[in-house]
């Protein structure tokens, strides 16, 4: 859903990329290094990866910290990639620390340093009026970030992603097979519900970043999947 547009002329130059090591995450960070479009990525990390690249600069930062590192925040775009599960952070307060806070604090400082693109993975069916506390939690974030006075603003919506995680994850690869069968069956307004691979996402990301728009711009899951 695009809520208004507008053009400006960008540098494309630096990308800052938070959330590089998750699973959106780092299929973006090798869509960002391989293409010509960026001269330099830095990768906001809490744990160096294990990755050299000419491009890449990696700097670790504390998130509950992270005006130590805001002179990094610069560049043409910003994609914020973090997020935790129930499993990771059991504790509430701790999960949306990562899911609201730390989203949150670098589109401020984003802002503050005249970032001109701000692009945030949220989920499909973020509410901020849910009363699940998932969905909730997300919809909340969206809707703070859309306060801070970002020139663009880019907000992604996938379903039930699929892909190659670091950790396993028993039931989630379980529900990936069933949605191999259920996803055909998913048309018209239901398509949006369809898994989705990450390497999608990503591509999407990096897509739109490449254009010249100004607004604030939400695309559900099956409009990412025609932006990759």
């Amino acid at each position: 859903m695009r809520i208004f547009a507008e053009i400006y002329s960008p540098v494309a130059n630096k990308a800052v990329l938070a959330g590089a090591s998750g699973l959106i995450g780092s299929k973006l960070l090798n869509v960002l290094l391989q293409e010509d479009y960026y001269d330099e990525v830095i990768a906001l990390v809490r744990h160096k990866l294990p990755l050299n690249h000419l491009k890449l600069v990696q700097i670790k930062v504390d998130f509950n910290d992270l005006e130590k590192q805001a002179r990094s925040v610069t560049g043409h775009a910003v994609f914020c990639c973090l997020g935790s599960t129930r499993k990771k952070t059991p504790d509430l307060r701790e999960y949306r620390k990562v899911d609201h806070d730390y989203p949150l604090h670098l589109a401020q400082i984003a802002s503050k340093n005249g970032v001109q693109q701000y692009h945030l993975v949220s989920a499909l069916g973020a509410n901020a009026r849910s009363a699940n506390f998932y969905t909730k939690m997300k919809g909340e974030t969206e809707e703070d970030i859309m306060k801070v006075a970002l020139r663009a603003l880019h907000i992604y919506q996938p379903a039930l992603l699929t892909g190659d995680r670091k950790e396993p994850r028993t039931g989630e690869r379980i529900f990936t097979l069933i949605m191999k069968v259920i996803d055909p069956l998913l048309i018209g307004p239901l398509k949006k519900y369809q898994s989705i691979p990450a390497a999608t996402v990503a591509c999407a990301m990096f897509n739109q970043s490449t254009k010249q728009q100004e607004g604030v711009f939400i695309y559900p899951s099956d409009q990412i999947k025609n932006l990759s």
